[in-house]
């Protein structure tokens, strides 16, 4: 039986996992343009991998089942890389929670039915739930285990309770790292683990987005006042993801990782603590 490591968005940090967890296996790369999935299926055949391509809509059910029954066809479903989403400064709060968040909650769903024995996933969320301020017990509970199709409908993420891109962004984002905390029970039970990444500014094309868009400027100065000065390479997220994902990380499950120069720290710590 071949392994299938599958692979949600065909941007930088998922590729750089992908080349690091997929040799000698069947790469199936997936993202909402077929065109951006070839691209990338390009660079990574040319290095030696094994790739096939299909598009995929994290939001709707039908298509995320479509794509289960795409990779269980090609053989058994060994690893998953959910580097799927929208950022703040691209979509509105509706659309980042419907992405990011119920998305995310979709993928671990299917993907948690099928993922094989011994089999591994990252999802990449970000520094930015670990800014949000501290929700409640319930909350948090609510956010790790209401079933997938109710989720969008807690009173907390509702119009009036989420106001503005950042703040549904970061609430995606922590309730990812509380949904994998869940999903790695269930994960459990069929002998696999999941872990989330939660990476600070990494240069992609997303990150150029926020660097030049009306958030530019705080970004910038993120990057400047943090501890390391510079923002991350896919790479460098690659190599994580590795760990995770492979025999070095086997007794790593249910955890999250912040990967961000120390920017988080430096915001309650330092010198981009609010004033």
């Amino acid at each position: 039986m071949i392994d299938v490591i599958v692979v949600i968005g065909a941007g930088s940090i998922g590729q750089a996992i992908a080349r690091r967890v997929s040799s000698g296996k069947r790469v199936l790369l997936a993202d909402l343009r077929l065109d951006n999935a070839e691209v990338a299926a390009d660079v990574l055949a040319n290095a030696g991998f094994e790739v096939s391509t299909t598009t995929v809509d994290v939001a709707s059910r039908k298509s995320v089942g479509a794509l289960v029954e795409a990779a269980t066809k090609l053989g058994e479903v060994t690893g998953v890389i959910h580097a799927a989403g929208v950022s703040p400064s691209q979509a509105s709060p509706e659309t980042i929670l419907r992405v990011d968040l119920y998305g995310t909650a979709l993928v671990l769903a299917a993907f948690g039915s099928v993922i094989a024995w011994g089999g591994s996933g990252v999802v990449v969320a970000s520094q930015s739930g670990h800014r949000l301020g501290a929700l409640t017990a319930e909350q948090n509970e609510a956010l790790a285990m209401t079933p997938v199709e109710d989720l969008l409908a807690l009173p907390m993420l509702q119009p009036d309770q989420v106001t503005d891109s950042l703040h549904a962004y970061q609430l995606s984002k922590r309730g990812n790292a509380l949904r994998v905390m869940a999903e790695a029970v269930r994960w459990a039970k069929r002998g696999a683990r999941i872990n989330t990444i939660s990476p600070g500014i990494v240069i992609t094309p997303l990150a150029n987005d926020e660097l030049t868009g009306p958030r530019g400027a705080g970004y910038r100065r993120m990057i400047e006042l943090s501890p390391v000065g510079r923002a991350a390479t896919p790479d460098e997220v690659g190599n994580v993801g590795a760990l995770l994902m492979g025999p070095d990380g086997a007794f790593i499950t249910g955890s999250d990782f912040l990967m961000d120069g120390g920017v988080t720290a430096s915001y309650f710590f330092g010198e981009l603590a609010p004033s």
